[in-house]
């Protein structure tokens, strides 16, 4: 530090000194704003209404006619007792099976409160490969 020669000069030191520090300690914190005030107009909607969904359709298969868009009562007149029946929602899952194929048919309800109708069709073998699935329908349909 340099020697000053009275003590003004060392007390003028220190003010400069300790105004730059001050100078890089940056402002004071300011106070927060009030929050603005509300505006009179209510907010736009987020959601607007929607007409409903038509009823889906449930497009034909060939081969598939009396399956698709059977509900579980007449495929158990066509198949016998099903294997699994397994409901997951309004969804349900039957499974017909026999020595040459496992059927798996998908029921969706058509309409909210309808009973559900078959919509898809699965077929395959116990190995678990694919098997034409009219060919498996035939096979297991009681005759």
């Amino acid at each position: 530090m340099p020697k000053f020669p009275d003590k003004i000069g060392q007390w003028a030191a220190i003010l400069g000194v300790s105004l730059l520090l001050h100078a890089c300690a940056g402002d004071a914190p300011v106070p927060p704003k009030s929050a603005p005030k509300p505006s009179r107009k209510p907010a736009p909607p987020l959601l607007r209404p929607v007409a409903p969904l038509p009823a889906p359709r449930i497009q034909p298969s060939p081969g598939l006619e009396g399956v698709i868009g059977a509900n579980a009562v007449e495929l158990t007149k066509q198949f016998g007792p099903p294997r699994l029946d397994v409901s997951e929602g309004d969804a349900r899952k039957l499974q017909f099976t026999g020595i040459p194929c496992v059927l798996d048919i998908y029921l969706y309800p058509p309409i909210a409160g309808k009973p559900p109708l078959a919509s898809y069709v699965a077929a395959r073998r116990s190995d678990g490969r694919d098997v034409d699935r009219v060919a498996c329908v035939m096979a297991l349909r009681k005759k």
